[in-house]
């Protein structure tokens, strides 16, 4: 850890379909130049403790997801970031980059158009409407394995596919559990043990869950309850994890090119999402996230040496 620490941290909160992003402008980590995945690395194992500081208690919670502003490596994108929340990294994260999007444009430093970002697993394409949506062309996506059969003490034999949105996800249609928000103790219980049970039946790089039922408002055409990697569950509908089911959509058929699909979360907010083909015949998807980030707070976080959790909280 350095020896000189910083005194202050800049950030702007938000929140994307009533999940937060806490984006840091200023004070951050110095992670030199180079692509954004070895930056992330950097973060990872040199200065971690900002992390912690930055996203955890006593600052932050387990719902907060931290967007790193960073200056990107890829000469076509316009500005870079590294996501991570209370207990590691993302690759992407779809309502973040929303709130990412809306936190600059709160700053005068986006106005509406196209925006390309630079982010550790490739760039992504957003677009700031005059209205305030803001449209996120996703990393690739596609579908792993379909249908693989997990069983687990208690739960049974669940069937579900494994994909990447930008995440790795394990999808299933929710079995006895409504999706509901009087649930979210039983259905965080619940996607806890399959997770455990995905990552030990093949699966060890599926860290989000996601389960599947009926909406609850007209016009949306599922709702979903979304397990992240920390243990919280997502506020939004999941802009990775709705990558994702797209993926599985039009592997199976069940959605065509160019079509809505509007998911709605365990709280009742909605994304809307679409794709197009990138490789049909390896399943690969471009998918894009249309939603809508509020500004919350601009603030300065401190790093007080005589506070003996100004690095946060970390769980045992």
């Amino acid at each position: 850890m350095p020896a000189t620490r910083p005194a202050t941290i800049s950030v702007i909160d938000s929140h994307t379909a009533g999940e937060p992003t806490r984006l840091v402008v200023d004070g951050g980590p110095v992670l030199g130049d180079g692509p954004l995945e070895q930056r992330l690395r950097r973060f990872r194992e040199e200065h971690d403790h900002y992390r912690r500081a930055i996203v955890n208690e006593p600052r932050g919670s387990d719902t907060v997801v931290g967007a790193l502003l960073c200056r990107p490596h890829r000469p076509d994108c316009q500005v870079g970031v590294i996501f991570f929340n209370n207990v590691g990294y993302l690759g992407m994260c779809g309502h973040g980059t929303i709130g990412l999007i809306a936190s600059l444009a709160a700053a005068g430093r986006c106005e509406p158009g196209p925006i390309r970002i630079d982010t550790p697993v490739g760039p992504v394409d957003a677009r700031l409407h005059e209205d305030g949506r803001v449209d996120v062309a996703n990393v690739r996506s596609f579908r792993k394995a379909q249908q693989v059969s997990v069983s687990a003490p208690g739960l049974g034999e669940i069937r579900g596919d494994i994909a990447w949105g930008g995440n790795w996800f394990f999808l299933a249609q929710a079995p006895a559990v409504a999706i509901a928000l009087d649930n979210v103790a039983d259905l965080t219980s619940l996607t806890t043990r399959l997770r455990r049970a995905v990552n030990e039946q093949g699966f060890p790089e599926v860290d989000h869950v996601e389960l599947f039922g009926p909406p609850s408002r007209a016009g949306a055409n599922s709702r979903n309850f979304v397990l992240c990697p920390g243990g919280a569950y997502d506020r939004s509908p999941c802009g990775t994890g709705t990558s994702a089911k797209l993926a599985c959509l039009a592997a199976d058929g069940e959605l065509g090119e160019g079509e809505p699909w509007v998911q709605e979360s365990l709280i009742g907010s909605t994304f809307t999402g679409r794709y197009r083909w990138h490789d049909r015949g390896k399943g690969e998807i471009v998918p894009t996230i249309t939603g809508r980030a509020h500004v919350t707070a601009e603030s300065v976080l401190r790093i007080d040496p005589d506070d003996p959790f100004r690095w946060g909280i970390v769980a045992g």
